[in-house]
């Protein structure tokens, strides 16, 4: 049995390794679940609240939650929607993309990602990986820009951000819109600048975040688009509510009128405030979650770095983490064992992992679509076959996370080739 530290915590979310313990079992009780929100009698009293409002969709609540969430990224302007997927397709539809038109994105991202651009008839443009953080190489973005091409979707993976400064300049010079996949990077900084606050360039963009139920903070399900441009945020705020001219909302509350007109074929994204209010009660905490996130992921590198199996995750100093993911790689010829037996065996311990992600080019869709084989984008392809997200939430407790590491390090002990 391996002997690990049991590590107590002090008010910051740090640990501290001022006291050892033996494990007295592996297995836990009970099964440690991948991801949980954290989430307590604060977001159950505003949603209360809420309800004891009677005002209960879109509204003043929302209203709050956008301009509490601007106000912390240092976006000129913030449009909450139900979704990230949302975000992203409004932005899109803001730019005025057609058929005809390319987006360039990365293959290593989720659904939503490239979705939004097949709902246009538009093409997605797939670039390959950087080797160390997953994010989307601007070294191969050049040769993918085509006349065709609309704008650029960098994915911040894990919570670590893309490099910016490279895409930004890039999509200037080719007069390109960036909208940015912040679904894992709130609240993440690239270069002292928060993720959802507007670059330098000139050319406009957006910032488009999630707060699904796995996310750093949630509002069940929801998504927020940042922006500085005027028109675009206008444009976003009108479709994200069928196409209804200004103030929509405000129909039914003594400031409003009953007379309304339909200037675009909207969506139905709103937000409403019972998310909204929950959004607020995250926000208040989301310094708190971020440090705690923060304190597992230095345990786990701590634990795991000096190990010849595996590769911990890449950090920049130059940025912030968000660490919404924990992408722990396996060195597998250094292993017994492939990646599928290694969750497999930390299943049986009752730890729960994911896999982030499975690239887009080798799902069905996209392979007979567009004709993708695996080693198209090689980077993507490889580093795939060796990722497992472990566990990393603010509510995990002292004991979690010593039983993620236990295990891992079990697994090592027995599987190793040397």
């Amino acid at each position: 049995m391996i002997q690990a530290l049991s590590p107590s915590i002090n008010g910051n979310g740090v640990f501290r390794d001022d006291a050892h313990a033996t494990r007295k079992t592996l297995v836990r009780p009970t099964f440690l679940p991948f991801a949980l929100p954290d989430t307590d009698e604060t977001e159950i009293e505003a949603m209360v609240a809420t309800v004891r409002s009677g005002w209960i969709t879109t509204g003043p609540r929302t209203r709050q939650f956008e301009q509490e969430f601007a106000q912390y990224v240092g976006a000129k302007h913030a449009i909450a929607v139900n979704s990230c997927t949302a975000a992203l397709h409004l932005s899109l539809e803001a730019i005025g993309l057609t058929s005809e038109d390319e987006v360039i994105t990365t293959p290593y991202t989720f659904a939503a990602t490239t979705e939004v651009i097949r709902y246009f008839g538009a093409r997605p443009v797939l670039v390959d990986v950087c080797p160390d953080d997953f994010n989307m190489n601007p070294a191969l973005l050049e040769a993918a820009i085509t006349p065709k091409t609309r704008a650029i979707i960098p994915v911040h993976i894990a919570g670590l951000a893309a490099n910016l400064d490279e895409i930004h300049r890039i999509a200037t010079e080719h007069g390109l819109y960036v909208i940015e996949d912040a679904a894992h990077a709130f609240p993440a900084k690239y270069k002292g600048r928060m993720i959802g606050r507007a670059s330098n360039q000139v050319q406009p963009s957006f910032v488009c975040f999630s707060f699904y139920a796995t996310k750093t903070i949630t509002t069940g399900e929801g998504g927020m688009i940042c922006t500085d441009d005027d028109r675009l945020a206008e444009r976003c705020r009108i479709m994200a509510l069928h196409g209804i001219s200004k103030d929509a909302w405000k129909r039914y509350t003594a400031e409003g009128s009953w007379y309304y007109e339909i200037v675009a074929p909207g969506y139905k994204y709103n937000m409403t405030d019972i998310a909204a209010s929950m959004g607020l009660a995250q926000l208040t905490k989301a310094e708190k979650m971020w440090r705690r996130r923060c304190a597992i992921a230095a345990r786990y590198n701590q634990a795991f770095g000096a190990l010849a199996e595996l590769q911990t995750p890449y950090d920049r100093q130059d940025s912030q983490h968000a660490w919404h993911l924990y992408m722990l790689r396996l060195h597998q010829a250094q292993l017994t064992i492939d990646r599928a037996q290694f969750i497999e065996k930390l299943k049986q311990l009752n730890i729960g992992t994911s896999v982030h992600f499975i690239p887009l080019h080798l799902h069905p869709y996209y392979s007979q679509t567009y004709g993708y084989k695996p080693l198209d984008f090689p980077v993507a392809y490889r580093e795939y076959q060796r990722e497992i997200s472990l566990p990393i939430y603010s509510k995990m407790s002292d004991e979690d996370v010593e039983d993620v590491i236990q295990g891992v390090l079990e697994i090592i002990e027995q599987c190793k080739t040397a």
